[in-house]
């Protein structure tokens, strides 16, 4: 993919060093800066973490649209925060946990909001209610989009249709 490719140097993000809030995939957030870019150029896949307004990636991008919007985040991002290797560090095990940990994820973005929701009458970014899409996407979607990707960790490729998912 010749876009992701001219900006691998964009990509640059630690593994230990990521956000925990990151959905498992193949991109993340990791040591990112505090300038609150990141929702400008990918307001559908990237929240900001804390106080510190650092990046993460809440949803993978799954359209090409998608991809070029957070491959403009990372560019952005002037620490060079964002990593694009996370095919080859999740595990099945480690996506499994994070499933489990659902419940705190959802705690966090509840006990947040109201600052959130004081952020974006300043900013204008919308990041309260995307909170919100990521609480609503913790309870539906994410399950299913969680059990195809321990299908490609497993056997790295998509799924067929008839094929029997993974559980969490």
């Amino acid at each position: 993919m010749p876009l992701l490719g001219e900006a691998r140097a964009d990509f640059q993000g630690q593994w230990a060093e990521r956000q925990w809030l990151n959905v498992p995939g193949p991109f993340y957030g990791a040591r990112t800066d505090n300038c609150g870019t990141g929702r400008i150029h990918a307001p559908d896949l990237v929240l900001y973490e804390g106080e510190h307004f650092t990046e993460y990636v809440y949803r993978q991008p799954r359209t090409s649209e998608q991809l070029r919007q957070l491959v403009e985040a990372a560019q952005a991002e002037v620490f060079a925060g964002y990593a694009c290797d996370g095919d080859a560090r999740w595990t099945p095990e480690a996506v499994r946990e994070r499933w489990r940990d659902r419940t705190r994820i959802k705690e966090y973005l509840a006990s947040r909001r109201s600052a959130w929701v004081a952020d974006d009458e300043k900013s204008g970014q919308g990041t309260a209610a995307a909170a919100d899409v990521y609480a609503a996407y913790v309870d539906g979607d994410l399950a299913a989009h969680l059990r195809v990707y321990l299908f490609w960790l497993d056997e790295r490729r998509s799924p067929a249709p008839e094929q029997t998912l993974p559980p969490l």
